[in-house]
């Protein structure tokens, strides 16, 4: 059954989506996605991914402020409500849109909206699933698709795929597989549609995916080795992991790092051993050790070239 898809998101996550139903021979009349942003060192406004395949695509782009209908943006809301009004949608596709959709646009479509959410709910409902299910040691993670509701990630779960954390999985690296398990789930449950079963999420195993934050770069070595390493994965590349190192003026990145099982009796944050097959650091418990780091306003390099410019003062 080809559908009439509206499809609203706007990063790469997103875009393998739009993409998938796009190849799965679906209609996209139209989609939604934020206003371009300033990025690169110019700082010149550039598309989003997602409108960048949808204009390679030849599909018109909206990029509202806001859609609610008493809000700043009243006019943007409304002419937004008046194209879907026209299209009369079968579905709506949501994934990382970034906008909060009013009541309104979850009534609209003929089988409301579905969003693809990558973890498995209730578990890290919210805005940084992927970083905080690898922050907090998870062995498995995942894509719901979600009937939308008013709610925070609360709507009924509609099919569930499953992908186990591997050990040396980063942010950057278990966004793409989960992107692409997405893209995969979203056309398998379009292809289903209607007779896909709700189900209601579980009252138990809540939990939240607070939004990422610099101030949570940098490394407290008052925490086991093992969670440090874990979070330094999580948080790679965004926002980065950071830590003074003695000698050096100011933070330098951590982008990778092990626990090494060695018991010390050193203060936490301290030195204990620099070679060309890491710099180890002491920790509330085991050992810390930086294999690949950056210099601010350098270059990312493994650790045997960054102990050749730093030597740890006596």
């Amino acid at each position: 059954m080809t559908l009439k898809v509206v499809f609203a998101g706007t990063p790469d996550f997103a875009r393998l989506a739009l993409e998938a139903i796009l190849a799965a021979g679906h209609q996209v009349p139209l989609v939604l996605t934020q206003p371009d942003r300033p990025s690169g060192r110019g700082m010149k406004l550039r598309p989003s991914p997602v409108k960048q395949a949808a204009l390679d695509a030849g599909i018109p782009v909206a990029q509202p402020l806001s859609l609610r209908l008493d809000g700043k943006h009243p006019d943007e809301a409304q002419a937004v409500q008046q194209q879907l009004q026209a299209i009369a949608p079968d579905v709506m596709v949501v994934a990382a849109y970034g906008l909060i959709l009013p009541q309104w646009a979850l009534d609209l479509p003929k089988y409301g909206c579905l969003n693809i959410h990558a973890s498995l709910l209730p578990r890290w409902r919210g805005a940084a699933p992927i970083q905080r299910a690898i922050d907090a040691g998870d062995a498995e993670t995942g894509i719901t698709i979600m009937q939308m509701d008013a709610g925070l990630d609360t709507g009924d779960m509609l099919l569930v795929r499953k992908l186990a954390i591997q050990e040396d999985h980063t942010g950057a690296s278990l966004h793409d597989e989960l992107a692409q398990l997405g893209a995969d789930a979203i056309v398998e449950a379009l292809a289903q549609l209607p007779q896909l079963t709700p189900t209601p999420q579980p009252a138990d195993g809540v939990t939240y995916a607070e939004k990422l934050h610099k101030s949570e770069s940098p490394l407290d070595f008052t925490q086991p080795a093992a969670v440090l390493a874990r979070r330094v994965r999580a948080f790679n590349p965004v926002p980065s992991c950071t830590m003074m190192l003695p000698g050096l003026e100011q933070p330098i990145k951590v982008w990778q790092a092990q626990a090494i099982d060695q018991p010390t009796t050193a203060t936490p944050g301290s030195v204990v051993a620099v070679s060309a097959q890491g710099i180890d650091i002491a920790t509330a418990d085991g050992v810390l050790r930086l294999t690949e780091l950056q210099r601010a306003g350098s270059r990312r390099q493994p650790v045997a070239s960054f102990v050749q410019g730093w030597q740890l003062p006596a």
